[in-house]
């Protein structure tokens, strides 16, 4: 089920579309998995509404967060995202470290093929265990096809084998993403994470009864279009929201880029884990002693999680070459790939400058990571983000280019 529209999907239409993909079905209980907070302009708060008010009155409904290692969200962030009508307590945490069960592995042989021979070790495929339980008739995996530094597409399986995964998945499939190259994947269908995640999703989800809900959108603001919308296990659906993804979500440019500022909304980013897509989404298109600048208000720490944030700490974003050293000296790394991976995909190697204009870290913490530091009140009186317009602005006779939200495209040079 394929649904486009060039202005955006309305919510009538929208809701229609929901229904028919219940159509029937004869449901007592069913389980949904959508994106958190951080994903706010993905549509999926306002999808997950309308099927919890297309099934309230006749099954019961649990609520899964695709955390990944992101944090819990708060009551707050829930009722912005999903609205005041759906309750918090349907809400199941998902725990990436200890809440998961095997369900097989993808062959190091597989892994080694498609990594070009990268990375030659099996890799474990773990979900979060509820999405087992045979007592759910239906599971509902909601989320936005969107460009992504660690899989090339974000969404679809990512969402159960990430979103809803565990700890050796995760660590795994960011390395084998950092180890191939970051350039070499973002906004691109096919990379050596996605058919891992292809190889799992066919020999181990079959039996689930798992179904896509996948969207393509921009924003204005917090103004949401929902260009697509494609509902169905099938592959074709997931590489007809890539195409569209692809048109609406990249942003070519016709030479690289200089100086950069971008914006992290205080409601969506709170650490430099989330924060950074400010930095892998632009690096396609920064020039070689060029500046990136980020407005960062709400930043206030490093990792998502206290262990994760532990980590960053102590090593850094010190650079692909010196994060791989870092990973055979230290065994707290090599037992945390993601953060290693994470490291790798937060620093230019040298290539331009990174100023965090962190709300909430001092100085010494941030230049501690490896970045360089301005107090965002500073940074904010000279690029202010209530003035500034996406794309180039001219700020005290200095041409720079402005970016409010980099979760929701990749900018690339025509090089």
């Amino acid at each position: 089920m394929i649904y486009e529209a060039a202005n955006g999907l309305s919510d009538q239409e929208l809701r229609a579309a929901l229904a028919q993909s219940l159509a029937g079905r004869t449901l007592r209980k069913v389980l949904i998995l959508p994106p958190d907070y951080t994903r706010m302009y993905s549509g999926a708060g306002k999808i997950t509404r309308m099927y919890y008010e297309l099934l309230a009155k006749t099954c019961q409904i649990d609520i899964l967060p695709a955390l990944g290692t992101h944090a819990p969200m708060t009551r707050e962030e829930w009722t912005a995202f999903f609205g005041p009508d759906v309750p918090f307590d349907r809400m199941i945490v998902h725990n990436w470290r200890t809440d998961v069960v095997k369900l097989g592995q993808v062959p190091a042989s597989f892994v080694s093929e498609v990594s070009e021979g990268l990375v030659t070790t099996p890799i474990d495929v773990e979900v979060n265990r509820r999405l087992t339980d045979p007592s759910y008739d239906l599971i509902l995996s909601i989320g936005q096809v969107v460009p992504h530094e660690v899989v090339g597409m974000a969404n679809y399986s990512k969402n159960i084998f990430v979103g809803c995964g565990g700890s050796s998945m995760i660590n795994a499939s960011h390395m084998l993403g950092a180890f191939y190259g970051m350039e070499r994947i973002m906004g691109r269908d096919f990379s050596p994470v996605r058919r891992v995640f292809d190889y799992a999703q066919e020999h181990y989800l079959a039996n689930l009864p798992l179904l896509y809900v996948l969207t393509a959108t921009t924003n204005q603001g917090d103004d949401v279009t929902i260009h697509g919308l494609y509902i169905g296990r099938e592959r074709a659906n997931f590489e007809a929201a890539v195409k569209k993804s692809q048109q609406i979500n990249l942003t070519h440019m016709p030479r690289r880029l200089q100086k950069v500022v971008v914006y992290l909304d205080p409601r969506e980013f709170k650490s430099t884990w989330l924060g950074n897509k400010a930095i892998y989404r632009t690096r396609m298109a920064m020039a070689d002693g060029g500046q990136l600048i980020i407005l960062a208000p709400a930043v206030g720490r490093f990792g998502e999680d206290d262990e994760n944030d532990r980590l960053i700490r102590k090593y850094g974003y010190v650079g692909r070459q010196k994060v791989l050293q870092l990973v055979e000296q230290n065994e707290d790394l090599r037992q945390n790939l993601s953060v290693a991976a994470h490291l790798i995909h937060g620093s230019s190697d040298g290539r331009f400058t990174i100023t965090y204009c962190a709300g909430k870290l001092t100085a010494q913490e941030v230049r501690g990571a490896g970045f360089d530091y301005m107090p965002y009140e500073q940074a904010a009186a000279l690029y202010d983000p209530h003035t500034l317009q996406d794309g180039f602005n001219t700020v005290n006779g200095e041409e720079v280019f402005y970016i409010s939200n980099p979760a929701l495209g990749l900018w690339v040079c025509e090089e």
